[in-house]
């Protein structure tokens, strides 16, 4: 996780993508007709659904915080470096993104499917994250306790979430910029938690 060429090359791919995203955002702002793009969700968003989602996810992360003391869990958490912080708030929230709540969408066959839709990438989501699992010394591991499922299903509902941000009736043009600027605040405030607690260690390793 904390391997510091996966994460430069991550950070360069995501930097990538950002940049053909805000093109294709520039073009559609501009464009007189229907709006055309390469990348999903690259259209325009209020203040208002920014915000909506920042506060949101910040909650989250706070509830979740709450959730670990109260089942004391919290000395549980793993490590990461200031170089995995950088990745996870841009790199993690762009890439993740567009994944997730860009392209695994159910789009078009009405709104019980976009919510199924949702609710089936969602657990994919949480369960690409290796808590209930880990790949260590070229083994898979699983992990049932208490801390890998309340992580878990925080991320479930995270991710909940973050669809919520990019198809709620505050997000009128289905712009991924909420989800973006959700995500990104909500890794920043795990890292800021991790960091208090002293979880944050090293710069690259």
């Amino acid at each position: 996780m904390n391997d510091p060429v996966f994460l430069l090359i991550g950070l360069g791919v995501a930097g990538y993508f950002a940049w053909l995203w805000r093109a294709d955002l520039l073009a559609n702002r501009a464009a007189k007709g229907a709006p055309s793009s390469l990348l999903p969700g690259a259209l325009p968003a209020t203040s208002r659904a920014i915000a909506i989602g920042v506060l949101g996810a910040v909650l989250l992360v706070a509830v979740e915080t709450w959730g670990e003391l109260r089942l004391g869990v919290a000395g549980e958490q793993t490590e990461i470096t200031w170089l995995f912080a950088l990745y996870s708030v841009f790199a993690a929230a762009i890439i993740e993104e567009l994944v997730f709540r860009g392209y695994l969408v159910v789009e078009g066959k009405g709104r019980a499917a976009l919510l199924w839709g949702a609710a089936g990438a969602s657990v994919a989501f949480a369960l690409a994250h290796p808590h209930l699992w880990k790949w260590e010394d070229g083994a898979l591991t699983w992990h049932f306790d208490l801390k890998a499922w309340f992580s878990t299903g925080c991320l479930f509902i995270g991710s909940l979430w973050f669809y919520a941000c990019r198809f709620g009736p505050w997000n009128k043009n289905g712009s991924l910029l909420p989800c973006f600027t959700a995500h990104a605040a909500k890794n920043l405030a795990v890292v800021a938690v991790k960091a208090a607690q002293g979880f944050v260690v090293g710069l690259w390793s």
